[in-house]
């Protein structure tokens, strides 16, 4: 017994002499428990990299049927564009063009990532507005010629209204 009394001093002196023992589950202090909530979302085959400050990303068109689209990228490349390089984006992994004369750009399936700036999205943006409301004015003005005071023409609306329903 005296054998056994000693045995049971011993683990008591180990006992003492530890440092105390956190008993939190260790589960609690992992960082994806301090961060919220991811959410499912759809996979998304076009995922681009954040563009730099200033830049658009847009997908531009480079084969259409397993034909090269030449015309297409030859002419958002005079637009102002610029094709996107997987290099520049070290520490993540985007698919590339694996061969031929875009290798090592960010594409997927016959596009190609390219940026433009976006003073040059604003100015495109723009002049597609004004040629728009141009046509707009030319078909007013076409619509108007035949105008005849005894059977006048109304001015085109150009608002609509939706409503639901039946008001009761």
């Amino acid at each position: 017994m005296s054998e056994e009394n000693n045995e049971y001093e011993f683990i008591d002196a180990e006992a003492a002499e530890a440092p105390a023992i956190d008993r939190n589950a260790r589960s609690n202090n992992t960082r994806a428990s301090s961060e919220r909530p991811v959410q499912w979302r759809p996979p998304n085959k076009l995922h681009a990299p954040t563009p730099p400050a200033g830049y658009v990303h847009r997908w531009i068109r480079a084969e259409v049927l397993g034909f090269d689209d030449k015309n297409n990228v030859h002419s958002r490349l005079n637009e102002g564009y610029e094709l996107v390089r997987a290099d520049e984006y070290e520490g993540s992994v985007f698919p590339t063009v694996e061969d031929g004369k875009y290798t090592g750009v960010i594409g997927v399936g016959g596009l190609l990532l390219a940026r433009i700036p976006e003073e040059f999205v604003e100015q495109r943006k723009q002049y597609y507005a004004d040629r728009a409301k141009q046509q707009m004015q030319a078909v007013d003005n076409d619509w108007m010629r035949d105008n005849n005071p005894a059977m006048p023409k109304f001015q085109a609306e150009r608002s609509s209204k939706v409503t639901f329903g039946s008001n009761k």
